[in-house]
């Protein structure tokens, strides 16, 4: 990721995802997200500062009735609880049955003996996208045995060929995040080399994408779009979060506020 000073108006890489961005400004989609309970508040406001609506609740009483409501689901492995082991099937299966797009977060996934095998059961539902780091990808599909807990232990470029494999498990778009973001279709592949190093230094920005791209699934019928939009919001709202920040508590904030200046006209 590189550090920049704020975004210009004519950057290429706003400009391909200016449509996205916009459609989910004036869409306001609600995202159910199943997510993990370390970053609830930085999803829920993040969603809310880029212009979707979060709601959130995991039981197998509510989340499978609950999801009906949603324009998108993101399930979120990163604090899976008793609960979120019998709702996310559920879940997941309801939203499978109504056509409602859906993004996996197989956060920490490797050697964790209960959510390893979950996300790979996960993954034959065919979520939309699939957004982890190198490390989780890898280990979704059985070439790798995870990283350090959420935190990956290989380049992104080095999960290519497990990227690949999602894609054709899926048919859908992986984005796999890192110090070069790789965003991986039937169809496309993008690498994206933007963003800031304190995105890494807040609890819950990698949950945060997660939550964005599925706000984005939910106003495009193109994952690749969705997924390749989303990165880029959370990337150059962090190089502009960055650039006013003087460490990463400020940059928590500064960010929130950067995903609502993100994209509008100038």
């Amino acid at each position: 990721m590189n550090s920049s000073a704020p975004t210009p108006a004519d950057d290429a890489d706003l400009a391909r995802a200016r449509p996205v961005i916009a459609a989910v400004r004036e869409g306001a989609p609600l995202i159910h997200c199943l997510t993990a309970t370390v970053s609830m508040q930085l999803v829920a406001d993040g969603l809310l500062a880029a212009g979707a609506r979060p709601m959130m609740t995991e039981t197998l009483d509510e989340a499978p009735v609950v999801t009906t409501l949603a324009d998108a689901l993101l399930v979120n492995l990163g604090t899976l609880s008793t609960d979120g082991m019998a709702g996310i099937p559920a879940t997941v299966e309801v939203a499978r049955c109504d056509s409602r797009p859906w993004v996996l977060d197989p956060t920490a996934i490797g050697i964790a003996p209960v959510r390893t095998p979950l996300a790979q059961k996960l993954l034959g539902a065919r979520p939309a996208v699939v957004r982890g780091n190198a490390s989780e990808v890898m280990a979704l599909v059985g070439a790798g045995t995870g990283g350090r807990g959420a935190d990956s232990t290989a380049a992104p470029g080095s999960a290519e060929q497990a990227a690949r494999e999602v894609v054709r498990r899926t048919g859908g778009t992986v984005a796999v995040s890192g110090e070069v973001d790789l965003v991986q279709s039937p169809h496309a592949q993008v690498r994206l080399e933007r963003g800031s190093v304190l995105l890494p230094r807040v609890t819950g920005t990698g949950c945060l994408l997660g939550a964005l791209t599925a706000a984005c699934t939910a106003v495009t019928d193109d994952s690749f779009a969705a997924a390749l939009a989303a990165t880029t919001w959370v990337n150059l709202a962090g190089e502009l979060a960055e650039s006013r920040a003087t460490g990463p508590g400020s940059f928590r904030m500064q960010l929130l506020d950067a995903l609502d200046e993100i994209g509008r006209c100038p």
